[in-house]
């Protein structure tokens, strides 16, 4: 408006009256309720509709007042309060073309009053509403229509306001908005910060979109992935999943579980979606979705635990809690004789955690190993000082901690291996070798089939674990079958030796008793 921008490039005299002053000058609020109801009775007969109603969204309540006066004396009634039961209320047949409007202010009237004239605007009693700092978010009219913006609205209030007049109504496919206040720039702006938080909340649209056209041979290369992401677990038992989940502390972890249960849920719909129903089969989406559910109730409850642990200062409760609270004292026993048996308990823990573990060939496992060995090489329980007890205790913790991990992560591999130790120790060393490498669930795959033929092999000739050279013989035909044969691993001499030395020895250990 030329009026706005003159305005704009007043000079006002300090002291001497400000902006919103002017706005609600009769001077300025006449000529624009002049314009708001020419406009108002115009869009009703060109949308054809006299039932739409119209909002005036006001610069201050200085001014919804001035427009709420000029309105009342020039073009139709100002309802102020809504009684029940009042015919003049509950007439809809009038023939007269009198407008009637409501002033909607946080002071003006009472809160049952407000709540009246604003019901009676919803259900088509009243044609215009004059509003300020009310009714911007939260106010649902379907026949609001027309908007008439004062003031200049920022971020989600202006986003919230423009939304006002977007609702279903009879067969309006839109609302209607008459910016007096420029709003252009703000809404730009708004817009595209609301654009932005939109994708970093939900994803980028048009990525999400075409996710939804995959192929069958990138459906079936995620389905790969995934199975990859889940290998040491049981997805076939949702049971045993649990509880293998329970025991993962660490929150990272359990997340990437998390992300690849809902990938393939996302797969799932792309599937249905695109109407290749043979893929449903490739993997139990059913038993997945299932297992997605023990995941967000096991991260639930990481989560609880973090916030418990991180959560803020109680000490003004305690202290309140234990204002009458009598206190007595008595010697149990001395600090550092306690300490030294946390010590003693902590040690024996970890002792026995250690000697749990399946693999003592593993690195991780003789770098804990040496740590608790470097720890006790220093000095005797006997002779170190409360200080470096509890430096001890500390380190003993920690040591704990990651064996413990270490025999979880044991434990989920044996199992894919029928709880034969001997195929968890052999299935590691592939996987840490430098000449040999492949996916894991591949050479799982590979080895449970040399498994299935040694164990079948020793079971009907006992005899032949007393014949070294007879067993490797026998030992590297069924290697090179299952690897190379059936499953096209690219093996050289090299590793073909490798792996079968790894199978005869743990064969020949378990035979002569020297593991588990």
């Amino acid at each position: 408006m030329l009026l706005r921008h003159a305005l704009d490039d007043i000079d006002f005299p300090k002291g001497g009256g400000d902006k919103q002053a002017v706005y609600a000058h009769h001077c300025f609020t006449e000529p624009l309720i002049d314009y708001v109801v020419d406009d108002f009775r115009a869009t009703r007969i060109r949308l054809g509709d006299d039932s739409i109603g119209a909002m005036v969204i006001c610069d201050s309540s200085e001014q919804a007042r001035s427009l709420a006066e000029v309105f009342e004396r020039k073009y139709g009634s100002m309802q102020r309060e809504i009684l029940v039961g009042d015919p003049a209320a509950d007439n809809d047949e009038s023939e007269t073309d009198e407008l009637s409007a409501a002033l909607i202010l946080h002071d003006e009237g009472t809160k049952d009053d407000r709540k009246g004239l604003i019901d009676a605007f919803k259900n088509g009693k009243i044609d215009l509403l004059f509003v300020y700092n009310m009714l911007l978010t939260g106010f649902d009219a379907p026949r609001l229509k027309k908007l008439y913006l004062n003031r200049v609205v920022k971020a989600h209030n202006l986003l919230q306001a423009l939304t006002r007049v977007n609702r279903t109504y009879k067969d309006h496919r839109y609302g209607y908005v008459v910016d007096f206040a420029d709003i252009q720039s703000e809404f730009a702006k708004t817009n595209e910060d609301y654009f932005k938080e939109l994708n970093e909340i939900l994803g980028d649209d048009e990525k999400e979109w075409s996710n939804l056209f995959k192929s069958k041979e990138e459906i079936l290369a995620d389905i790969e992935s995934i199975k990859d992401a889940l290998f040491h677990f049981d997805i076939e038992n949702a049971e045993v999943f649990s509880q293998q989940i329970s025991k993962i502390e660490d929150r990272t972890e359990v997340l990437k579980i998390k992300r690849a249960l809902e990938c393939a849920r996302e797969l799932y719909n792309i599937i249905r979606f695109s109407g290749q129903y043979d893929l449903l089969d490739a993997i139990d989406f059913r038993k997945l979705n299932q297992l997605l559910t023990e995941t967000g109730n096991h991260l639930a409850l990481l989560n609880l635990k973090e916030d418990i642990q991180n959560a803020p200062d109680t000490t003004a409760l305690l202290n309140e809690a234990l204002e009458d609270v009598v206190f007595m004292f008595e010697k149990v026993g001395e600090q550092e004789l306690k300490l030294s048996d946390e010590l003693k308990g902590m040690l024996r823990k970890t002792r026995e955690a250690m000697a749990r573990n399946i693999d003592t060939e593993d690195p991780a496992f003789i770098t804990l190993r040496e740590e608790l060995e470097r720890l006790f090489k220093k000095k005797k329980l006997s002779e170190v000082t409360q200080h470096e007890m509890i430096a001890n205790i500390d380190t003993l913790r920690k040591i704990h901690e990651r064996i413990t991990e270490l025999n979880r992560i044991n434990d989920q591999l044996k199992a894919k291996y029928h709880q034969d130790p001997k195929f968890v120790r052999i299935h590691k060393r592939l996987m840490e070798s430098r000449t040999f490498s492949a996916q894991e669930r591949s050479v799982h795959d590979a080895l449970i089939a040399v498994k299935a033929g040694a164990d079948l092999f020793v079971l009907k000739n006992p005899a032949v674990m007393n014949n070294d050279g007879y067993f490797d013989g026998e030992m590297i035909r069924l290697v090179i079958n299952e690897f190379k044969n059936e499953r096209g691993f690219p093996l050289n001499t090299d590793v073909s030796q490798y792996i079968n030395q790894l199978v005869v020895n743990e064969y020949r250990r378990e035979y002569q008793g020297m593991v588990a």
